[in-house]
């Protein structure tokens, strides 16, 4: 197992850390649950990296290695149906589980159990996030600067949705006019149909549009005359597509 470096500056997550570092010289079993995609296993990776790890999705595999070791990295234990089969006893038991479900049913099987925060609830995501930012900029191979509003990430899937949204937000960051243009192309061949299509998709373009220019101007007034439309037209354009 390679070393993992775990980014954390959260009080929360170092308290796991602490924790579970008490338990390296006891034979003791802990769990570390929590959602999926919050970075437990990267965490449990950073310290414990020469443990044996076993995923308890294969039931066959997971008894082999209970039978072989004193101490055992054991993810995807929410897989596990029955923990009264387990021998726990004088081993160093790791688990890893992503159902927040199973605290109760799994407080008698073990002796420590530490949540893992979501990411919503971690005071260092800003840090986090450019990181995250960092290293994916370093994939698309970019040089810019770019300052991405943490409020408009996609935290609903925790580390997973976090990359993919800066992943999104870089690559438009990146755009020009002609690769708009592409794009807007390539979805209207897929979507003209009908018999007023030029009206159902006028909004591709009104919309952004409007919506643009009232955060740059911050005035009806002002913008309709940048557009050189009629202050009542805007107006009803703004409605229309339930601006605020």
């Amino acid at each position: 197992m390679k070393n993992v470096q775990f980014l954390s500056n959260s009080a929360n997550i170092d308290k796991i850390i602490k924790g579970l570092s008490l338990t390296k010289s006891l034979s003791v079993s802990s769990l570390l649950i929590g959602e999926p995609h919050t970075g437990k296993f990267s965490l449990i990776q950073s310290l414990f990296p020469n443990s044996v790890y076993v995923d308890a999705n294969n039931e066959s595999e997971l008894y082999t290695a209970l039978e072989a070791n004193n101490e055992l990295i054991i993810y995807n234990f929410e897989k596990v149906m029955n923990t009264d089969h387990l021998n726990f006893e004088n081993k160093r038991i790791i688990a890893i589980s992503n159902s927040l479900k199973e605290i109760q049913r799994l407080s008698k099987t073990f002796a420590f159990i530490y949540e893992m925060p979501t990411l919503e609830k971690r005071e260092d995501l800003k840090i986090l996030a450019q990181s995250f930012q960092e290293e994916i900029k370093k994939d698309l191979m970019l040089e810019l600067d770019v300052h991405l509003d943490i409020t408009k990430l996609d935290l609903s899937q925790n580390v997973k949705s976090l990359k993919a949204s800066i992943y999104k937000e870089l690559i438009l960051k990146t755009f020009k006019k002609e690769d708009i243009q592409t794009l807007l192309y390539n979805y209207l061949f897929e979507e003209l149909e009908g018999n007023n299509a030029y009206r159902e998709h006028l909004g591709l373009y009104e919309e952004p549009l409007i919506k643009a220019g009232l955060k740059k101007y911050k005035s009806q007034l002002k913008l309709a005359g940048v557009l050189g439309l009629n202050r009542n037209t805007l107006r009803k354009k703004i409605q229309e597509y339930d601006i605020n």
